[in-house]
C-alpha cells in the first residue's frame, strides 16, 4: 500500500517532521523531493517504531544517519527515554554520541529490540544487499540479533532480483591473499557473468579497509545468481571470506519513500 504524502496523516507527519512539508504546502501534491528528501522521510517514519526503554541497532549510511539524528533529537526533547544504542560502525558511533544517544554493545545487550538501517537493494521478498558503505559485518551482527529490523530506502533501491541494480554485492575478506579469494569468488559465479573487484578509494586507488581491518571484494553480476541461500552458503564456505552483503530473510519491515508517497511492506 502506498501512502500519498499530502493525503495520509502518518506520511504527512513524517514529511512535516523532516522539515519537507509545511501546513501551507501539505495540500499541494506537486511537491518536488530529492533523493535525500525521500531518505529522510523514510527515516522519520521508521523512528515512529521506536519506544522509550528500547535497545536500538543504529545503522550506517546516508539513509540511516537521518534516523540516528532523529532519535537524538527526540531524546533531547524528552520524548524518548532510557534508550540504548548499538552502533554498526565507527562513523555511526561518533554521530550517535554527538546527538546524545547512550551507547553500548552486543556483549552487554545480546538481544536488540529494534534496528533501523538502509539498504542498497531490496528484492520482492524483502531480501537485501547491504554493505556498499563498508559496514556489512557489524550491520549483520547487530541486525541479526534484533527482534525487529526496519529497513528504510528510497524507491531507487528496489530490484527484481539480488544483484539486479548492476551495482556491487560486497564481500568482506581478510587481507591475506585477497587476490586468491577474489579469483575464487569470480569463478564461483562464472555463469552469472561475475566480475570481482577490490574496493579502493582516493586518487592513489588505495585498498578500502573496513572497521575490522579487512578488505572488500565487490561482485558485479550480469545475470541472476539463482538460489540466494545456496549462493550465501557457497560464499561463506570459502576460506578467506569473513561475511557477505546479502541479508536474507532478515528484514521485518521495509519503508520505501517514492515521489508519490510511502510504501510500507511487512514480512
Amino acid at each position: 500500500m502506498t501512502i500519498p504524502y499530502p493525503h495520509f496523516i502518518a506520511s504527512e507527519k513524517a514529511a512535516m517532521e523532516a522539515g519537507l512539508l509545511s501546513p501551507s504546502s501539505s495540500s499541494h501534491p506537486s511537491l518536488i523531493l530529492t533523493q535525500d528528501d525521500l531518505k529522510k522521510i523514510a527515516a522519520y517514519k521508521a523512528v515512529e517504531y521506536v519506544e522509550s526503554g528500547m535497545v536500538l541497532g543504529l545503522g550506517t549510511g546516508s539513509t540511516a544517519k537521518h534516523a540516528v539524528a532523529r532519535i537524538g533529537e527526540l531524546i533531547q526533547q524528552g520524548k524518548l527515554k532510557d534508550i540504548v544504542g548499538i552502533p554498526t560502525s565507527k562513523m555511526t558511533h561518533e554521530q550517535a554520541l554527538s546527538v546524545g544517544i547512550p551507547l553500548s554493545d552486543l556483549d552487554s545487550y545480546p538481544v536488540v529490540d529494534l534496528a533501523i538501517d538502509g539498504a542498497d537493494e531490496v528484492d520482492p521478498y524483502l531480501n537485501l544487499v547491504k554493505g556498499r558503505g563498508g559496514s556489512l559485518l557489524r550491520e549483520k551482527m547487530v541486525e541479526g540479533a534484533c527482534k525487529k529490523f526496519v529497513v528504510i530506502v528510497d524507491e531507487s533501491k528496489l530490484v527484481n532480483h539480488i544483484g539486479g541494480s548492476g551495482l556491487a554485492l560486497p564481500v568482506e575478506v581478510i587481507q591475506f591473499c585477497w587476490k586468491f579469494t577474489a579469483s575464487k569468488l569470480q569463478k564461483m559465479f562464472e555463469e552469472s557473468g561475475c566480475e570481482a573487484k577490490l574496493r579502493t578509494f582516493g586518487e592513489k586507488k588505495e585498498p578500502f579497509v573496513t572497521d575490522n581491518k579487512n578488505y572488500i571484494i565487490d561482485l558485479y553480476f550480469k545475470k541472476s545468481i539463482g538460489d540466494l541461500k545456496v549462493a550465501s552458503d557457497a560464499i561463506l564456505n570459502l576460506a578467506g571470506v569473513v561475511e557477505h552483503g546479502m541479508f536474507l530473510d532478515m528484514a521485518t519491515t521495509v519503508i520505501i519513500a517514492g515521489e508519490l508517497g510511502l510504501t510500507v511492506k511487512n514480512k
